[in-house]
């Protein structure tokens, strides 16, 4: 391990690595709960409408992908980043393109699985730094914060403490009802074990929360549709059957299919660049310049996951955020990641357990995850009316059409339409007029 993971160079020891990687897993874990949750379909206060994905299925594809992205960072970049299906990610798979476009998942996962193809490609080309370089950071800064108030809407839709309205179209749902007061209660502990840094919260937020419902449900003061309590602990994996390679390829000739596919690759794409600049600098890796070295391992271990968890049946795999928790705890390399693998893989025999946290336990980590993505709006120049007014329009429309894609689309357009008329686009880069024309064309044409 000392001669491959090269501990000594970088000033680590095998203890420090594997409570790195633990820790980690322990911030990252709850994506096992919430990601079946979110693909399998939405929670409203009129029912649950389903994407036709088999949950349980789900669940193993969502370990299976988070394992093999996180063998492949380990081994072939040596750092300790850990990967899973990206929140946000999920929620544009189900609620924006399978839910809202009427599409089947079955072509989402085809979308996915060619923007993985296509990112291995750019990787070795060296185009996605490119394309990151194209696009303004504040634009880049807005979409995470726009993805935050998406999840965290989706987080108080499945909560019941949003609904739906006729006359308002959203509205305050039922304050009395016993999985609407669970829910707060999640919130409430959850941020509270953030503000006091405690590892895993969010997991343990859910936990919490869900252990709540028992309690409520056994005592008689909380009736649920579907019994909280589960029935076994222990189980082999659910079959990935349902869903794996599932693909549907006549949707290649669909025009809006390409739509959704850009739209899978510009989110992964910032995600995975910002997150790996983000957790690098926090680990020291970034040269004098500000570059990553092997930053090419590391976005190819990404691209490569995202293909193998679009065969497995799951959306977008990519680089988590949360890494940073185990290189705060000490982690510098790919041992980090091995270590969080191999708890991943141990993860998949508790699935009688996962499978049936309900949603009012998984609402509060949405929420929470939300504000943790909002929190680069402060990163938004706002003395900069060119810049800060199309950073707007990409977080406010996001959230408010229930689309990922068409925030992305607004920004776009109205940062390069407003910065060609009032300084003759000399900030603008040419991909942002390529983009800015098909976007426009899209809404002509479809």
């Amino acid at each position: 391990m000392e001669r491959f993971f090269k501990l000594r160079q970088n000033n680590t020891n095998v203890k420090t690595e594997i409570f790195a990687g633990i820790t980690t897993f322990m911030t990252m874990a709850y994506i096992l709960i919430v990601n079946p949750s979110i693909l399998s379909g939405l929670q409203t206060a009129d029912g649950f409408i389903p994407t036709g994905m088999d949950k349980g299925a789900i669940f193993t594809a969502t370990a299976l992908a988070a394992i093999i992205g996180t063998l492949i960072m380990a081994l072939v970049a040596n750092y300790p980043f850990a990967l899973a299906p990206g929140m946000g990610l999920n929620a544009f798979f189900a609620f924006t393109v399978v839910l809202k476009m009427g599409y089947s998942w079955q072509v989402a996962l085809t979308a996915v699985f060619v923007e993985g193809i296509i990112f291995i490609v750019l990787t070795f080309v060296n185009v996605r730094e490119a394309l990151f370089n194209a696009i303004p950071m504040n634009l880049k800064y807005a979409v995470s914060a726009g993805i935050g108030l998406f999840i965290a809407f989706i987080g108080l839709q499945n909560a019941g403490i949003v609904v739906t309205d006729p006359a308002t179209l959203v509205t305050l749902g039922d304050m009395t009802s016993g999985a609407v007061i669970l829910a707060i209660i999640g919130v409430l502990v959850t941020a509270i074990l953030v503000v006091l840094k405690v590892k895993g919260s969010i997991l343990l937020g859910i936990l919490i929360t869900w252990i709540l419902g028992m309690i409520a449900q056994a005592i008689g003061i909380f009736n649920p549709v579907f019994s909280v309590i589960p029935t076994d602990v222990f189980s082999a994996p659910p079959s990935i059957a349902p869903i794996a390679f599932k693909f549907d390829f006549s949707a290649l000739a669909l025009a809006n299919f390409w739509v959704v596919v850009f739209s899978f690759l510009f989110v992964d794409l910032f995600d995975t660049l910002g997150t790996l600049i983000g957790v690098s600098s926090k680990a020291g890796y970034l040269d004098k310049d500000g570059k990553l070295p092997k930053i090419k391992h590391a976005l190819f271990a990404d691209s490569v996951a995202t293909v193998a968890g679009a065969c497995l049946g799951t959306s977008t795999t990519t680089t988590y955020v949360e890494s940073a928790s185990g290189v705060a705890d000490g982690g510098r390399t790919g041992l980090t990641s091995l270590t969080t693998a191999v708890f991943f893989a141990l993860a998949l025999f508790f699935s009688p357990i996962l499978l049936s946290v309900p949603a009012f336990a998984t609402a509060p980590a949405l929420i929470i995850v939300g504000f943790y993505m909002i929190e680069s709006i402060a990163k938004v120049d706002f003395s900069d009316l060119t810049e800060s007014i199309p950073a707007f329009l990409t977080i406010l429309v996001m959230p408010l059409t229930y689309s990922i894609s068409e925030g992305i689309v607004f920004g776009v357009v109205s940062y390069t339409i407003i910065n060609l008329c009032v300084n003759k686009g000399k900030k603008v880069h040419p991909i942002m007029y390529v983009l800015s024309v098909l976007f426009v064309l899209k809404y002509i044409l479809l």
